[in-house]
C-alpha cells in the first residue's frame, strides 16, 4: 500500500479544460492520452474487436441462395435494386423496412443515452472505434504517453521521421482497407476486389474509396477529439435525453474534496483532506484532454478510462474504488448534501466517514434498478413494438404481388361480333429467387375471357405463365365479353393469381368498361 506522495503525478493539463475555455478558432492543441488498463479500457477492446471485425469481414460472409441469387450474405444489389442480408431479400417498394430499422436504431440511441449516458460514443460510435484502433498504431509505433511527448518536442530527424512515416504509412493502410470494405456491401466481394487491383473497377468504385480513405485518415488520425466536439451534434441533443437518473461518469468530489497529495499532514494539522491526490492520471488518460474534476462538460464522451486510470490508484492507496464512477445525478446530490451537511458547509470528510473510515450508512449507491424507470420503459416499449411489426410483416408478407394497369386509349373496342374488349397491362412479381409457374385466371365478369400476347393459345379463362426467379412478368392481356352479357359501362371484375406449389395467391380489383348502349 502506497502512501500519496507516493503515487506518481502527470504532468497533465486538461486541453479542453472547462474552465478555461478554448476560443473556437483557436489553433488546436494535441492529446496525447496515456493508455489506460482496467475493466472499461478492456470492454472498449472488446467493442473495438467486434465492430471492426463485422465492419471488415461482413461482405466476405456466404449465404447459398439457390443458383439465381447472390450467394453474399450481405449485399446492397444498387444494379438490381435488391438488398439481400442473409435469408431476408428486400425489395424497394419495401424500404420501409429500412425506415423501421432506422427507427429502431434512433429510439435505441435514445434508450441508451437515457440509461447510460453517452455509452454509443464511448464505445462503439465509428469515430471512437477509429480514434482508438489509430492510438494503437502510434503507441506501437511512437511509445506511450511520455515518449511521444518528447518525440513531438524534438528537432526533426532521420528517426523522427521514420517513426511519423511508418506511423502515417499504417494509418493510411487501414484507411485505405477502410475504404475498400465499404465498396463491397454493393457489389461481389471476390469478383470486386479482383476488379479493383486490375483496374477494371467502375469509376464510382475507386472514387468511394477515396473519398473514405480521406476521411478515415483525418478523422481518426489527425481531427480526432475535433470531430466529437466540433462536428457531432449528439454531445449538444444529448442533455435532452438525460435526466437525473441516468448514468454518466462522474468525480464524486464529495468524497474527493478537498484534494490533498500530503493527506498525513492536513490531517495532522486539523485540515480536512479527501481521497483525491491530485496525482491527474485520470487527465492523462483522456482521449478528449478534459479533467472530469472539473464536472459534466460537452466534450465527455463517457468512455470511463479516467474510472480506470483512478481506482488503479485507489487500489495503491488502499482506498475503496469508485472516485470516478458511474453515478446518477440524484445519487450524487444526496452525498453531497451529506458531504456539506446540507449545503451548510464545505466539503467535510468527516461527514462521510466515520472514525474507522468507512463509508456511513446515508450515503446513495447506484443500483441496477434505479436505470428501470416509467422513461426507460416507454423508450424499450417503443423499441420493441417497432421490433415486433417488422418482424411480424417479415414472416407474414407475400413473395407474389400482382398489378394490373387498364389501357386508357381506347378504353374498350367493340370488335366485328359485337363484343366488347379490353386492354390491361399486368404486371407478376415474383418476389423469391426461384423459377415459378403462376396461374392467371378471371373471377367475375360472366363469359368474359382472356387472350394473353405472345401466348399462342386459345382464349380461355386461365393461363399458366412461367416467371423467372426474382424477376417482374409484364404480360399484356385482352379481356372479352359477349355483346348480350354486358351488363352496364363498368363492370368489376377480378385478376387472380396463384402460384399452386407454395399455395401463395395475389388479386386485383379492375373495371371492364362498354359503351352505354351495352346496358
Amino acid at each position: 500500500m502506497l502512501d500519496q506522495t507516493q503515487v506518481e503525478r502527470l504532468e497533465a493539463e486538461a486541453v479542453n479544460s472547462a474552465k478555461t475555455r478554448q476560443p473556437l478558432y483557436a489553433a488546436r492543441k494535441k492529446i496525447f492520452p496515456k493508455r489506460a488498463s482496467g475493466r472499461f479500457r478492456q470492454f472498449k477492446w472488446l467493442v473495438m474487436a467486434i465492430t471492426l471485425g463485422i465492419y471488415y469481414l461482413t461482405p466476405w460472409l456466404r449465404w447459398d441462395r439457390g443458383p439465381f441469387a447472390p450467394d453474399q450474405a450481405v449485399l446492397i444489389d444498387l444494379a438490381n435494386r435488391r438488398f439481400y442480408f442473409f435469408f431476408i431479400e428486400i425489395w424497394p417498394q419495401e424500404f420501409y423496412y429500412v425506415a423501421g430499422l432506422l427507427m429502431m436504431a434512433g429510439v435505441g440511441l435514445f434508450l441508451i443515452t437515457s440509461t447510460v449516458g453517452r455509452a454509443w460514443c464511448g464505445y462503439a460510435c465509428p469515430q471512437t472505434v477509429w480514434v482508438d484502433l489509430f492510438l494503437v498504431v502510434e503507441r506501437a509505433i511512437e511509445g506511450d504517453r511520455n515518449a511521444r511527448i518528447k518525440l513531438e518536442a524534438a528537432p526533426w530527424g532521420m528517426r523522427k521521421l521514420v517513426l511519423r512515416a511508418s506511423k502515417h504509412a499504417i494509418w493510411l493502410i487501414i484507411a485505405v482497407a477502410t475504404g475498400g470494405a465499404w465498396i463491397f456491401y454493393f457489389a461481389d466481394a471476390p469478383k470486386l476486389i479482383g476488379d479493383v487491383v486490375a483496374g477494371t473497377a467502375a469509376p464510382v468504385a475507386y472514387v468511394t474509396v477515396a473519398v473514405l480513405t480521406g476521411t478515415t485518415y483525418v478523422f481518426g488520425g489527425l481531427m480526432r477529439e475535433q470531430v466529437c466536439t466540433y462536428m457531432c451534434p449528439w454531445p449538444r441533443i444529448q442533455a435532452a435525453m438525460l435526466d437525473e437518473n441516468s448514468l454518466t461518469v462522474t468525480y464524486n468530489d464529495w468524497r474527493g474534496e478537498p484534494r490533498s497529495r500530503h493527506a498525513k499532514k492536513a490531517l495532522a494539522a486539523g485540515l480536512p483532506a479527501g481521497d483525491c491526490v491530485d496525482c491527474n492520471a485520470c487527465v492523462a488518460v483522456c482521449p478528449m484532454g478534459i479533467d472530469i474534476r472539473d464536472g459534466q462538460q460537452l466534450e465527455c464522451i463517457t468512455c470511463a478510462l479516467c474510472i480506470d486510470a483512478c481506482d488503479g490508484v485507489m487500489d495503491k492507496l488502499g482506498r475503496e474504488r469508485g472516485l470516478i464512477s458511474y453515478a446518477t445525478l440524484a445519487d450524487y446530490n444526496a452525498n453531497m448534501a451529506v458531504a456539506t451537511a446540507g449545503g451548510t458547509s464545505s466539503f467535510n470528510p468527516s461527514l462521510v466517514r466515520t472514525t474507522s473510515g468507512v463509508f456511513v450508512d446515508g450515503l446513495a449507491h447506484f443500483h441496477l434498478g434505479k436505470v428501470f424507470r416509467l422513461r426507460t420503459y416507454i423508450y424499450l416499449g417503443a423499441w420493441s413494438a417497432i421490433g415486433l411489426v417488422l418482424v411480424y410483416s417479415l414472416l407474414t408478407r407475400e413473395r407474389l404481388e400482382l398489378n394490373v394497369l387498364h389501357d386508357r386509349n381506347p378504353q374498350f373496342v367493340t370488335l366485328s361480333d359485337g363484343s366488347i374488349r379490353n386492354g390491361y397491362t399486368v404486371k407478376l412479381l415474383n418476389m423469391i429467387p426461384e423459377p415459378r409457374t403462376i396461374e392467371v385466371a378471371l373471377q367475375g365478369l360472366d363469359g368474359g375471357e382472356m387472350s394473353i400476347v405472345g401466348i399462342d393459345q386459345p382464349p380461355s379463362r386461365s393461363f399458366s405463365i412461367a416467371a423467372e426467379p426474382d424477376r417482374l412478368k409484364v404480360l399484356k392481356v385482352f379481356v372479352r365479353q359477349p355483346a348480350n352479357l354486358v351488363k352496364g359501362p363498368a363492370q368489376r371484375f377480378e385478376f387472380r393469381i396463384q402460384d399452386n406449389a407454395s399455395s401463395e395467391s395475389a388479386e386485383y380489383t379492375a373495371s371492364f368498361n362498354a359503351p352505354e348502349k351495352g346496358r
